[in-house]
């Protein structure tokens, strides 16, 4: 199937504060944050018309421009209103939602203080990440190391932790693999190259604690969906050498959703009753109203 360019597209775009058809949502090739990565965004999903927890993914927008050093010059009523108002605009119900802020073109070195901050929100059809997603899917074992947390804002959804995201998992599908697992520069488990991962262990369910990488809003709301339904949830270092002993391993995150995992590396992964539970619960969540939600999290 022909890949359809992203910037050869119909639809609006909300940029600086008003809509502007597609093709013409346009930055300067000298913007600081193409150069210097001085950008951050956000990906959600919105399902029969809501955006799941939107407020929540707004508020980490804001938190992540703190961390990389700049502020967001709108309010977190008006990034919500104008995240909404692109879905609408798009004649959208379910949709991938995409915030992205950076720094403008007004100096161009390591320094930045006098840069302009931009926003744009941009939304598209995008079903499930992964084919045949129920089968599970398999995941190598990438060679790129999440970072120390003093060597990047590791707790920002910040664009340039992606870049060995993205050389992880080109080099992962080169060999034929949907994803891959990444450890952290002390070699425990981390997380995928942009989703979080759970283990069954002994019937309990197991997730690295997220001390160099991002605590995912779907991370924690699945933890809270295992929680109303009595399962034991463990937050830990987990080691590589104790990926043979788990009996299930699924991803989650706004891109993945609940995505079952079959195989990591050599090891053998059954999607079973934790996995297929917390998957349809999930599923069930994302499309009650934003009321609803809010009364299951109080």
């Amino acid at each position: 199937m022909a890949l359809i360019p992203f910037d050869d597209r119909d639809g609006q775009i909300w940029l600086d504060g008003a809509m502007v058809p597609w093709r013409e949502a346009k930055l300067h090739v000298l913007s600081h944050g193409l150069h210097y990565a001085s950008s951050i965004f956000e990906g959600e999903r919105a399902y029969a018309g809501n955006i799941f927890k939107l407020r929540a993914h707004t508020e980490r927008l804001r938190r992540s421009a703190g961390l990389l050093g700049f502020d967001l010059p709108w309010t977190d009523e008006e990034i919500d209103a104008a995240c909404m108002a692109v879905i609408q605009a798009n004649g959208q119900t379910d949709a991938y939602v995409r915030p992205v802020a950076w720094r403008g073109s007004e100096q161009l070195a390591v320094a930045a203080q006098h840069t302009k901050i931009h926003l744009a929100i941009a939304s598209w059809s995008w079903p499930a990440m992964f084919a045949n997603r129920m089968e599970g899917i398999r995941l190598d074992i990438a060679e790129w190391r999440r970072p120390h947390p003093q060597t990047a804002p590791t707790a920002s959804k910040a664009a340039g932790l992606y870049m060995i995201g993205t050389l992880a998992k080109n080099a992962a599908e080169a060999k034929g693999y949907a994803d891959a697992l990444m450890y952290d520069w002390r070699g425990r488990v981390a997380e995928a190259t942009g989703a979080n991962v759970f283990f069954v262990f002994d019937g309990d369910l197991h997730t690295p604690t997220p001390d160099c990488f991002l605590d995912g809003i779907t991370r924690r709301t699945v933890m809270s969906i295992a929680r109303r339904h009595q399962m034991k949830v463990v937050e830990r270092a987990i080691l590589p050498d104790e990926l043979p002993g788990a009996s299930e391993a699924f991803l989650v995150g706004t891109g993945a959703e609940v995505t079952p995992v079959r195989e990591i590396g050599p090891h053998s992964y059954t999607p079973g009753r934790i996995t297929k539970t917390l998957l349809d619960d999930y599923e069930a969540l994302v499309r009650m109203s934003p009321a609803e939600v809010d009364r299951l999290a109080a």
